[in-house]
Parts: structure tokens; C-alpha cells; sequence
């Protein structure tokens, strides 16, 4: 889930994007992971059941990648995939936990339905999502035969997403997550595979999702903090590797401690009860040195379509009509959008 800065991050550090298209020519990187659990969770029917092929595989997670990636395109993003490797030790804990609620809330679906339920059926549902191989395996094989191209990372995609965007080899990391900024991303790209209308949990309320983006640079220059410190405090609030963080310490008396004292060392001093499963330096040392790797290649290719149609017509029944039209699209939006924009950018370099 990732360490929840949003109380300390001011108004005037985020800019919203109104318009897809205000991203044009630009290149994300997304944290796969993060985008195709926001996929599983969405795409539903209305009482909680994921979209499923006729052998009961579950079809919505390659549903949201393949339209929403066409969304992109045809808006000018030039997306980047990067997906999860081996997990940290430290995080150990946190993905025991994860496993814990979907098993509950698994078993809290299955009651909510029966009950007839639906508001809660729906509810659990979503938080039940899990990935496994298969489903990582089937949507690498989509972007591949989409022309997306996509990035193994040895061990966080997030780091490896942040290390991309930090490189310069794309504009920004996106994710639901402010772990990117902890992990060195220039720009942080939320709300990008959750833009459009969405319901409010228990309220039948509708809201309108926009795509904002965070300047690293901007926020610590309003916060007058240095990355160290944000890390800091993000140690202090909680995160995947100390998920309960120290009790009783909120955003507002993180940042103070961290402003007041100036580091986390100096600040835990005040603090005689603080608790860490693992040593904070350790923690500190996977957001500022994590495992990524450079061994990557950037490269948005022509789309085929006869793989896509053996991928989802032929192998898990999505409508033919249905891919045909959305390939269309994706052809249209890789030629105007993608593919003119790299040999424009070839041509100014054989010129230099």
C-alpha cells in the first residue's frame, strides 16, 4: 500500500491534469502491479464477480490493460510498464498482512452474497483482488503483442519506475503510491489508470478522477525538506517495510520532529517507546539504494494483431468485434502519436 503522505503535501505542490492530452509525447513509467490490482478492482459486475473467460479465469485485468493503455495512446502517452521482481525481506511482514485481509475479505464476499448483499459484496470483492503468475504472464504477452513495452524490475517496480523517470528515459513515475517520490522520482503521475468516474465506497455518490502530478523538487522546496528528511518521515508514519510506524505520531508531528530535530536519528531520541521490527537505517537504505537495474530496453513497437486476437479472442473469449474496433484505434494511435514521434526524434539526431 505504501506510506500515505497525503495530509503533508501541500495544494500548491500537485498540479492537476485536466486533459489526457496534456501529457502528450510524454513517457510514463507505470508500476504494473499497482495499475493491474486498480484493473481487478474495478472491472466487476455488480455484485462483486471479476470479468471471467468460459474456464472460469479471471479476464479483468487484461480488460482494463488493453483499453486503458489504447486510452493513452490515443492522448499521446507513451507508456511504460515495469513490473515487480523478487520483494524486499523487509517487506516480509507487510505481505502476510495483505494476504490476511484478502483471505477475510474473501470469506466476507462469499457471506455479503449469500445475504444478498450486493453494496458489501461488491465492496469485499474488490478488496479480495489478488495477481497471480498466470495473470502477470498473460498481461506481459498482451503489452508485448500491443508494441508496449514493459521492464522486469529485479526487485520493487516502484524503485525501478522512479530509476527510469530519474534516468530521464521517461518523464514520470506513475502509481496510486507516494513511495516513487521516497524512491527518487522527479514527477509522480496519480490517479492515471483510475481517471474517469468513480463511486464513493458506501455512498452512492459519483466523483470525477483526474490524473495529478508531483514535482519531487517542488514539494521538498515548499516542505523545506531534503529527500533524507521526507524518508524520514515517511519511516515515522509507516511504510511497506515498518507498516504500524511509531504510535501517535501523525503527518503534522512527523514533520515537525523531522523540521525541529533534522533527522530521524535525532527526532527518535524524544521519542523513548518508539518501536521498529527492523532497524529504521535499513529501511531508509532500500528507498535510497534499491535494487533496479539499467539492463532495459525502451522500445514502442507496431502492434500485431493476430497475436492479440490469439491472446484474448482465442484464448479467453473477448468479443472479436470488440478487439478489432479497440486495435484500430491502438494502430491509428501508434502511428500518429508514437511511432511519428520517435522518427521525428531519429531525424534530429542523424542531422547533429
Amino acid at each position: 500500500m505504501g506510506v500515505n503522505l497525503r495530509d503533508l503535501i501541500p495544494p500548491e505542490a500537485v498540479r492537476v491534469v485536466g486533459d489526457l492530452r496534456e501529457l502528450k509525447g510524454k513517457a510514463v513509467a507505470i508500476d504494473a502491479y499497482n495499475a493491474l490490482y486498480q484493473f481487478l478492482a474495478a472491472i466487476r459486475q455488480p455484485d462483486g464477480t471479476p470479468l471471467k473467460d468460459s474456464k472460469g479465469r479471471i479476464t479483468s485485468h487484461l480488460s482494463g490493460l488493453f483499453y486503458r493503455t489504447i486510452n493513452f495512446m490515443e492522448a499521446g502517452i507513451k507508456p511504460i510498464y515495469v513490473f515487480d521482481g523478487k520483494p524486499p525481506e523487509l517487506k516480509a511482514k507487510e505481505i502476510a498482512e495483505r494476504m490476511s485481509v484478502r483471505e477475510a475479505a474473501a470469506r466476507k464476499y462469499a457471506e455479503a452474497k449469500a445475504r444478498g448483499d450486493l453494496e458489501a459484496a461488491r465492496r469485499y470483492a474488490q478488496m479480495s483482488s489478488r495477481l497471480t503468475t498466470e495473470m502477470v504472464e498473460d498481461a506481459k504477452k498482451l503489452l508485448t503483442a500491443m508494441g508496449v513495452p514493459w521492464v522486469q524490475a529485479p526487485s520493487e517496480g516502484e524503485a525501478q519506475a522512479a530509476h527510469i523517470a530519474a534516468k530521464g528515459d521517461a518523464w514520470a513515475a506513475a502509481s496510486q503510491d507516494y513511495d516513487s517520490l521516497l524512491f527518487g522520482a522527479p514527477r509522480l503521475l496519480r490517479n492515471l489508470t483510475l481517471t474517469g468516474r468513480r463511486k464513493l465506497p458506501r455512498k452512492n455518490v459519483y466523483v470525477e478522477i483526474k490524473p495529478e502530478v508531483i514535482e519531487l523538487e517542488k514539494l521538498l522546496k515548499v516542505l523545506n525538506l531534503t529527500r533524507e528528511q521526507l524518508i524520514d518521515i515517511a519511516i515515522l508514519l509507516g511504510t511497506d517495510y515498518n507498516p504500524e510506524g511509531v504510535k501517535g505520531v501523525g503527518p503534522k508531528t512527523a514533520y515537525r520532529l523531522i523540521r525541529t530535530y533534522g533527522s530521524l536519528e535525532k527526532a527518535l531520541r524524544t521519542i523513548p517507546n518508539a518501536k521498529f521490527p527492523v532497524p529504521p537505517e535499513e529501511i531508509k537504505k532500500i528507498f535510497l539504494n534499491p535494487p533496479v537495474t539499467d539492463d532495459y530496453k525502451i522500445e514502442w513497437r507496431e502492434p500485431n494483431f493476430e497475436r492479440i486476437k490469439e491472446l484474448l479472442v482465442d484464448e479467453h473469449d473477448f468479443s472479436i468485434e470488440r478487439v478489432k474496433n479497440a486495435f484500430e484505434r491502438l494502430k491509428r494511435a501508434y502511428r500518429e502519436n508514437i511511432k511519428a514521434k520517435v522518427r521525428g526524434l531519429d531525424a534530429w539526431f542523424k542531422k547533429r
